[in-house]
């Protein structure tokens, strides 16, 4: 599990900035500045996030469940938050709005509020 959180958090990270550069070269022409704002969005809560994942990696053995289910709130939340936003904003530039992809946004953010409402326990579980 602490090897999962290193290379998902190294994937994430360098996939943030390769989307960030893509994002403010390739995509600049293509979207409105909203839609320029939402693919921003999603690149930075990939990046914090990929960061947080190599901070829990390194710091944290996996030993009891719930730093397990830190992780895979946070993977899979990131994966569902960000990709959706960059799917919703690249199809709707292409005229193809994937609507169906709506919902998923608030699920990978509502995993990513789990993920840190897990490492607030870790923090606080023997104070209680």
């Amino acid at each position: 599990m602490v090897l999962l959180a290193q290379i998902v958090g190294a994937l994430y990270g360098l996939l943030a900035v390769i989307f960030g550069a893509f994002g403010a070269h390739a995509l600049k022409k293509l979207l409105s500045e909203e839609q320029l704002k939402s693919f921003e969005t999603g690149v930075k809560y990939q990046m914090y996030h990929a960061i947080i994942l190599l901070l829990i990696g390194f710091n944290f053995n996996m030993d009891v469940a719930f730093q397990q289910y830190m992780v895979y709130c946070f993977v899979i939340g990131t994966f569902l938050f960000s990709f959706s936003i960059y799917a919703l904003v690249i199809s709707s530039a292409k005229g193809k709005k994937l609507r169906f992809l709506g919902p998923i946004t608030p699920l990978g953010g509502l995993l990513l509020v789990c993920g840190w409402g897990l490492l607030l326990y870790s923090f606080i579980r023997n104070l209680v």
